[in-house]
């Protein structure tokens, strides 16, 4: 099975990274300057669950793409999904499958439009890793799991394939029969998190220590009652672990998007909170919305950021 993963960065060079490790036939689509980089250093993994240097990792330009691959795996950022869609494209033959592993599930309607639904396929990654200052994708935690799954339920002779392709590899990889509910519970989860991070501009602790946790508590009910409304509510062990990690008084972590933020660079707000609270969130309460308040201030910070820059 041939993966295309769709960049190299902390995401898709952990998942593609730990795949071509186990042996799998792997190629990262690139931009110049990063396959200059990964033939000189290749990929570096520094993880709790076991390090990994890939020399000269497989790489390609969108110019070089000629044959279809197997499985597209599609990592990049909200804001990167058109330019993506465009360079992979010539890599999309009849029994190609993409697998996107974005947040949020705005992704999906361009993905099938361009391609059709029966082409995609649902994904959620369940991981916190960065490019440190040594050029290495540190891995800052210990889950490093990808979920997919065919957004009917069905656990499809695909879905199988992939899954029995990824076995070999260190991390944890799951066929799910009910994708998209689990993409809508990290969803939750994640609008809340970035939400109350980059609102406060703190750590969960922190957040903790001031006695916020009960507005913690307020932004996860909101959000989870979109999901609600949209049909796939969270299941209750979702919600409590959830709670649990967003409240935790010895937990440093703050969202990705607060570290986009603070170094007034683009952001997924508007695919993470914004899709949320405008198109699926309408309420009467909309003045009271925390999570209003958090898209807003997100939103105004990027402004003056730019604004500033101009």
């Amino acid at each position: 099975m041939r993966f295309l993963v769709i960049g190299a960065g902390a995401t898709g060079g952990y998942f593609g990274g730990r795949l071509l490790e186990a042996g799998c036939d792997v190629t990262f689509l690139v931009r110049p300057q990063r396959a200059e980089k990964l033939k000189a250093t290749g990929i570096a993994i520094a993880s709790p669950m076991g390090d990994a240097l890939l020399p000269s990792p497989p790489s390609v330009l969108k110019e070089g793409l000629i044959a279809p691959f197997d499985v597209v795996i599609l990592s990049c950022k909200a804001y990167d999904l058109d330019d993506a869609i465009t360079s992979f494209t010539p890599a999309v033959g009849p029994s190609t499958t993409i697998l996107p592993i974005l947040n949020g599930m705005r992704h999906l309607d361009a993905l099938d439009a361009r391609f059709g639904a029966d082409r995609v396929l649902g994904g959620s990654c369940f991981i916190s890793t960065k490019i440190n200052d040594a050029g290495q994708i540190q891995h800052l935690n210990d889950i490093h799991r990808l979920t997919f799954g065919e957004r009917s339920g069905e656990l499809s002779p695909r879905v199988k394939a992939i899954a029995a392709a990824m076995a070999v590899a260190k991390f944890e990889s799951v066929a799910s029969d009910q994708i998209l509910l689990e993409m809508w519970e990290k969803w939750v989860f994640l609008a809340s998190f970035a939400g109350m991070t980059c609102l406060t501009r703190a750590a969960v602790c922190d957040i903790a220590a001031a006695g916020g946790n009960g507005l913690t508590e307020s932004i996860l009910e909101e959000c989870r009652a979109i999901a609600e409304k949209a049909g796939y509510p969270p299941r209750a062990e979702v919600m409590q672990t959830a709670i649990g990690r967003l409240t935790d008084p010895q937990s440093k972590i703050t969202a990705s998007m607060l570290g986009d933020v603070e170094r007034h660079g683009r952001t997924e707000v508007d695919h993470i909170l914004g899709d949320l609270l405008l198109r699926r969130g309408k309420s009467a309460n909309e003045d009271r919305s925390l999570l209003r308040i958090a898209y807003l201030a997100i939103r105004a910070t990027t402004a003056r950021a730019g604004r500033e820059v101009s």
